[in-house]
């Protein structure tokens, strides 16, 4: 990797250093979407068919529905390795605690003498977990999605997934409670969850990550006014940044970043670093270590992509990852957790040389399901809160109004709401009779 001091860049070449590949493409996709969606929203099972056959040379018409039945499963999980399956039920078992323990605690308080105000949580009561297909079956997104959302208390929970569904994906589902299992993929998948076809329900929330047709499906979805759903978070290409020092691991290092650089040709990965002895022999290790991997080409293009940061020190180091917001940011120095005191945006951080971002993917308990392109700043990791949603209750006795009501009134006829003002009034002087 490209291996550059930040000292020495001007502003322009340090906004430069942190630019990501373009997040959607060519400026053609969202009219080729919105032909799907519309397709979709119009035509229904039939346009689900046309496109199974079209995008992924699967004959929707020589099967009976869209939907698995409960022996296709069945047969689908009678096929996966027993090694396998106690791999995924270990990582259940973490993730199911670690989001268990995310449980919502209503808040019950008096703000004044009279005045009760509430906030509570509900299950989002229907949604649809996407699961990418590929060359790579991402299982532990079925279970990052089905878990939380069957602990949450969602009364229905879809998953739909590019045909012919991997074995592995339909095990972890079903073992994470999910029995409504489609057979379908890409943007067409995100339109029948929003839209609702004669075979698959329209749902009120669409989670889970997709290349840039689901992407862009998602966001056109959220925003039509044919249907009622919202989307998980903004996503784009996976992402790592590593901050070390000159005690860090170089082949650790290089494998962290190759993790993330398989993934797809967009893909970035940073590291930021205060030592130039350590940067080069992270490039010599990525050398060596990429000449072994099955998905190599993938990785290599990536890499193309992504760059090596010169730092005077660990805080220069917060701030650089702070600019760039990673979804992934891993921290192997010496004391790590003094460096993540001025961590200020990261969808999820990874902390020591034996904390490999592999195990968030996975295993340890954590969501994978993060925001990307820099929108950590503002946007969260998935947790539990995300499949549910929160209200508030006020309740105030007659007392309580005597005791508000003048100060409602001063502000409402201050923004020239008189109706505002008169609810209040009214109630006032019935006590007054």
């Amino acid at each position: 990797m490209d291996i550059l001091t930040w000292a020495a860049l001007s502003v322009d070449e340090q906004k430069a250093a942190l630019q990501r590949s373009p997040l959607i493409g060519d400026s053609g996709l969202e009219q080729s979407v919105r032909a799907i969606v519309d397709a979709v929203a119009s035509r229904g099972d039939a346009a689900l068919k046309e496109f199974n056959q079209k995008f992924d040379g699967f004959n929707s018409a020589n099967i009976d529905s869209l939907r698995l039945s409960e022996s296709e499963i069945s047969a689908a999980s009678a096929r996966v390795s027993a090694e396998l399956k106690a791999a995924i039920a270990q990582a259940m078992a973490n993730i199911d605690v670690f989001h268990s323990a995310q449980q919502f605690r209503p808040i019950e308080i008096e703000t004044q003498a009279g005045v009760r105000c509430e906030l509570r949580s509900e299950p989002i009561e229907k949604v649809g977990l996407y699961i990418p297909g590929g060359s790579a079956p991402l299982i532990s997104t079925v279970m990052m999605l089905a878990l939380p959302a069957k602990i949450a208390g969602c009364e229905k929970r879809v998953l739909v997934s590019p045909p012919p569904i991997n074995d592995a994906i339909v095990y972890a589902a079903n073992a994470c409670g999910i029995t409504e299992i489609y057979q379908v993929g890409g943007a067409q998948a995100i339109a029948a969850l929003a839209f609702g076809t004669e075979t698959i329900p329209s749902v009120d929330k669409i989670f889970g990550p997709g290349n840039r047709y689901v992407t862009e499906a998602k966001r056109l979805v959220s925003q039509d006014g044919r249907c009622t759903v919202s989307i998980d978070m903004p996503a784009g290409p996976s992402e790592v940044l590593v901050i070390a020092d000159s005690d860090a691991n170089a082949q650790f290092i290089a494998a962290d970043l190759l993790s993330q650089a398989e993934h797809g040709p967009d893909s970035q990965v940073i590291l930021v670093t205060d030592s130039e002895p350590l940067a080069q022999a992270v490039n010599q290790a990525l050398e060596s270590q990429l000449a072994a991997l099955p998905r190599q080409e993938i990785a290599a293009t990536a890499l193309k992509g992504s760059r090596t940061i010169l730092v005077k020190d660990m805080q220069e180091a917060a701030l650089v990852s702070n600019r760039y917001g990673p979804e992934h940011l891993i921290i192997q120095t010496r004391f790590p957790r003094d460096v993540l005191n001025h961590i200020r945006a990261a969808g999820s951080v990874f902390l020591g040389a034996y904390t490999p971002e592999s195990v968030g993917d996975y295993a340890s308990g954590t969501n994978h399901v993060l925001p990307t392109y820099g929108y950590s700043r503002a946007v969260s990791s998935l947790s539990l809160a995300d499949f549910s949603r929160r209200f508030t209750v006020q309740e105030l006795s007659a007392k309580g109004l005597l005791g508000l009501g003048q100060a409602v009134m001063t502000l409402a006829s201050n923004e020239l709401l008189d109706a505002h003002k008169n609810a209040v009034a009214i109630r006032l002087a019935s006590l007054k009779d």
